[in-house]
């Protein structure tokens, strides 16, 4: 295998591989919070900013690990985990090791990154595309 093989094929289908794991990691936080699996014993009262932030992770991560509304969805959901690490994390410390704040960190950029480079070839975005001949 070539350079030319891994950014043509491989790339692309690396960028849907990471969507998906981050969604899926992602969407795993809403289901905790929204629906109470696994059961953590802390469910957020609704309409409070951990419950929209809760159903932001539910529906958000849903519709980035299908790969549908890529870009809006991912644009929503970096802004979430900037919010959330300037609210709930930075306040603690300085540095994200200490308050914990590293996994927000890395979802608003792969997230960020996502509004940028698009899906990728395996998503629902794609095959839209695809039909209408657009480029995703």
């Amino acid at each position: 295998m070539n350079d030319r093989q891994l950014e043509t094929i491989w790339a692309p289908r690396m960028l849907s591989l990471l969507r998906i794991v981050a969604a899926l990691i992602f969407f795993a936080h809403g289901t905790d919070k929204i629906l109470g699996f696994p059961d953590t014993g802390r469910t957020p009262d609704a309409f409070t900013l951990e419950w929209i932030a809760g159903v932001i992770e539910l529906v958000g991560g849903g519709l980035l690990i299908a790969g549908l509304f890529t870009r809006p969805v991912a644009f929503l959901t970096s802004g979430l985990m900037a919010a959330a690490y300037f609210i709930a994390h930075a306040p603690q410390s300085v540095f994200p090791g200490i308050n914990g704040g590293d996994a927000a960190i890395l979802y608003c950029f792969v997230f960020l990154y996502l509004v940028f480079a698009g899906p990728g070839p395996w998503s629902i975005d794609a095959l839209r595309n695809e039909r209408s001949g657009a480029r995703v």
